[in-house]
């Protein structure tokens, strides 16, 4: 057992990489049909964008954390 428990990191990397795609695929196609075929307040278009840049991050940074950083700390 490791200094963080039994955690299955390769999983972890697995489904943070999903994750971030099906987050950033939600965010681009929601902000690309709320300009062009549905009127929504501008809110609605914020959060699209916010939820398209935490997929990203989530995509981005999932395998250096979970793939690299907490690996090498254990």
């Amino acid at each position: 057992m490791g200094r963080y428990g039994s955690i299955d990191y390769p999983s972890f990397v697995k489904r943070g990489v999903l994750l971030g795609l099906v987050l950033m695929f939600v965010g681009e196609i929601g902000g690309y049909a709320a300009e062009n075929y549905v009127s929504v307040p501008a809110w609605e278009e914020t959060l699209f964008l916010i939820i398209a840049g935490v997929g990203l991050l989530a995509f981005v940074l999932s395998p250096i954390l979970f793939g690299i950083v907490l690996p090498l700390t254990e």
